[in-house]
């Protein structure tokens, strides 16, 4: 299940973010100006094979495939038998075909599975676009999900206390569920799609000790990655079928990886601690719904200092120093930088974490901006816009991009900013959707400008 979005550290982006349209009424002047460049998308895929040792990988395989997000256990391991058909239900919005093509595309060609998409008829899984609303009536912290055993909304609705849509006591994949919004950006919708389908085919569990993987409930990663993919080709190897034990699947592990990541064989295992309920309990208080701002700043407090207590170095460190400095920005600037900087020395030590460096950097480079340093800023940007690009997060690299074209300007460098600036709004239009959105993230970037404030303040 693909956390909603106030779980996700995109979410966390600029400090007066907001996610609700200008509630003026728009005058027909406003309205004819409100034409923005077309929407652009990104046309390669281009993962990354894992850098990991295949011990590491097997015993992230396990933990992916034999236990659920909660906690519970899995007894026996499961997938599709055969050829796999997805099909498309509900009111799709006009991104999403060409998405989920592109998505099969790449899981047949990097993880070998034999998926094709049916236009008519039953399917194994099925893919219904709906309201958010109507994904959020049936499970609040959800913003896209996936169920075993049916195939629409409605049949989830009235069999959900049934024993069929229960993972736990899953024997078998034929027949699968996808919920995807069908009223938001094309990117979230994609996102969707991506971390669904995936745990449709595979993976049940997602393990914030992850650095490089959609497998993850802090949404840094938005498309499945080379470790991802990776995992669902192990997934379907012909030594695995479905019923196998725990023991079974271990014992064939190492054989597959060995065959699918060679390079993966000599390197020593590291053996990432898993992370405690503890630690979880207070990044979703932190970030999640709900609490007041003293129970965030507590609950990230908490993160910290379990980070700090089991001896971390990892990008769980560097993520529970970065919640601790967005909660703190407003109010204390120099303080959230101070802990900006604690993430990224983290960071620079843990390999793929350039998407998690990326974010910070959206922070860190904003403040360089309100400060009048935009060299300085500039220096941060750069490499940033390339990681989001190889990412394929376009509201990520929309908004590093909109930053740049602030620190271009306040370097004097008028026409070089309009030419970032414009060619930033077609990734912005795929990233946050509609037009008042794009609009209001450029209105938030522009207001960092000190040039443009008259008041000091964000």
């Amino acid at each position: 299940m693909r956390a909603a979005l106030f779980l996700s550290i995109a979410a966390m982006v600029m400090a007066s973010c907001t996610t609700s349209p200008d509630r003026d009424t728009p005058t027909r002047a406003v309205v004819a100006d409100s034409t923005l460049p077309p929407m652009k998308v990104f046309a390669n895929a281009r993962p990354r094979p894992p850098v990991m040792s295949n011990s590491d990988i097997a015993g992230d395989f396990m933990a992916l495939h034999f236990q659920l997000e909660s906690g519970r256990s899995l007894e026996t391991f499961t997938r599709f038998e055969g050829p796999i058909t997805v099909r498309v239900t509900g009111a799709p919005p006009a991104s999403l075909d060409a998405d989920l093509h592109r998505l099969l595309l790449r899981l047949r060609k990097e993880a070998g599975i034999d998926i094709r998409q049916a236009h008519s008829g039953t399917a194994n899984i099925t893919i219904e676009a709906i309201p958010r609303d109507e994904i959020r009536r049936s499970l609040p912290l959800a913003a896209c999900f996936v169920v075993p055993n049916v195939s629409s909304l409605a049949e989830f609705r009235r069999d959900r206390r049934k024993s069929k849509t229960n993972w736990a006591l899953l024997e078998k994949r034929e027949r699968l569920a996808i919920f995807v919004p069908n009223d938001t950006s094309p990117q979230e919708v994609r996102d969707c799609l991506h971390e669904e389908l995936a745990q449709a085919l595979g993976p049940l569990n997602d393990l914030y000790r992850l650095s490089d993987s959609v497998f993850n409930d802090d949404n840094v990663h938005r498309v499945l990655t080379g470790f991802d993919m990776l995992i669902l080709r192990t997934t379907y190897a012909p030594e695995l079928r479905t019923g196998m034990s725990r023991a079974d699947v271990a014992a064939q592990l190492p054989r597959i990886l060995a065959r699918y990541n060679p390079n993966g064989s000599g390197k020593p295992r590291v053996g990432v601690e898993p992370t405690p309920r503890v630690w979880i309990n207070a990044v979703q208080t932190a970030l999640g719904p709900g609490a007041s701002p003293n129970a965030r700043r507590a609950a990230a407090d908490t993160a910290l200092i379990t980070a700090q207590e089991h001896g971390w170095t990892d990008h769980r460190r560097a993520f529970s120093h970065y919640m601790v400095g967005r909660l703190a920005q407003v109010t204390d600037p120099e303080l959230a930088e101070k802990h900006y900087v604690s993430a990224m020395y983290y960071l620079d030590r843990t390999p793929r974490t350039e998407v998690q460096q990326a974010y910070i950097i959206t922070q860190t480079a904003a403040l360089d901006i309100s400060r009048g340093d935009p060299a300085r800023a500039l220096a941060r940007l750069n490499p940033a816009i390339e990681t989001a690009a190889q990412s394929e997060n376009a509201a990520l690299l929309s908004t590093l991009m909109l930053l740049k074209a602030e620190a271009l300007e306040l370097l004097g460098r008028p026409d070089q900013a309009r030419a970032v600036r414009l060619d930033s709004l077609g990734w912005a239009r795929y990233g946050f959707g509609a037009d008042w959105a794009v609009k209001q993230k450029m209105r938030e970037i522009s207001a960092l400008n000190p040039l443009k404030r008259s008041d000091g303040q964000i």
